[in-house]
């Protein structure tokens, strides 16, 4: 049986909303009310997603 890898939440948030909505990650940032450097660390893959901005992604 073959198995998948891990995928990083920043692939899923760059691919399926950045890209696909065609909105930059300051704006996004700014419509959820958080910073704009923890968004482009998680982005990098620097920072992890915390429960608080998972909650403001799903809103």
């Amino acid at each position: 049986m073959a198995t998948l890898k891990n995928i990083h939440p920043r692939e899923v948030l760059n691919e399926e909303f950045l890209v696909e909505f065609n909105i930059t990650a300051y704006k996004l940032a700014k419509d959820i009310g958080i910073p704009q450097t923890r968004l482009s660390e998680i982005i990098k893959g620097n920072r992890r997603i915390t429960a608080d901005t998972a909650l403001r992604f799903s809103k």
